[in-house]
């Protein structure tokens, strides 16, 4: 199991820079207000004091911009706890099946399958590619209408047994009147690991990258 980029990430660094830049603005504007009110006061007139009105609509302008700091803290500290809890939750995610929207998946043990929502019944050419983009198989399979599952066993065009790694399908398909069959796929497999140096983290299924957020379903292992 692996879990890579646990101190932080891209996203994030570039949320709490944007964060700290706007917070450094409106403490810079409450530093220049309170300034100039209190010189403001110094220097009135004694005949001619400021007006009641304008003094009190000055404090609460004040009294606002403080408001906005300490908002600001509250938000940068729940947005810190929420991370740290989404964090929490993906690295839970090791060592658990889940499924995803996705055509690459893993080859292991001469097994490798795909889940496929098939619009119509009719008959397709699937295309089996490596991580390189290379053609390793193309074969002839019916389909029914919904859910069904398409497993490879690794043998390849030319006879042999394709080694270990990923592998892309593209489905063509072709109802009996000819029309184009919409065929969607999904991808099953082990997480083994959590990559957190992007905006949300990444379950890993061996080379395989699933964002937390495309996940559809999960099945804890025993």
């Amino acid at each position: 199991m692996a879990v890579s980029g646990v101190n932080g990430s891209s996203g994030s660094t570039s949320g709490t820079s944007s964060s700290s830049s706007s917070t450094s603005t409106i403490a810079g504007n409450f530093d220049q207000f309170l300034l100039l009110l209190t010189t403001q006061l110094k220097n009135q007139s004694p005949l001619d004091p400021l007006d009641t009105n304008q003094f009190t609509e000055q404090l609460v302008q004040f009294a606002g911009v403080e408001q906005q700091l300490k908002t600001n803290d509250t938000l940068s500290s729940l947005l810190s706890l929420s991370a740290a809890g989404t964090a929490t939750n993906a690295v839970g995610f090791i060592g658990s099946t889940i499924s995803a929207d996705g055509a690459t998946t893993p080859l292991v043990n001469g097994s490798a399958s795909w889940k496929v929502n098939a619009s119509a019944a009719g008959t397709a050419t699937i295309t089996i590619k490596d991580s390189k983009g290379s053609v390793v198989q193309t074969m002839t399979r019916s389909l029914t209408a919904g859910d069904q599952t398409l497993s490879w066993d690794g043998s390849t065009s030319i006879g042999t047994t394709a080694p270990e790694g990923e592998y892309t399908i593209t489905i063509d398909g072709r109802s009996v009147a000819g029309e184009t069959i919409t065929a969607k796929t999904q991808i099953s497999g082990l997480v083994d690991g959590v990559d957190f140096t992007g905006s949300i983290p990444v379950l890993k299924i061996g080379g395989i990258s699933v964002p937390i957020d495309k996940v559809k379903s999960v099945v804890r292992g025993e």
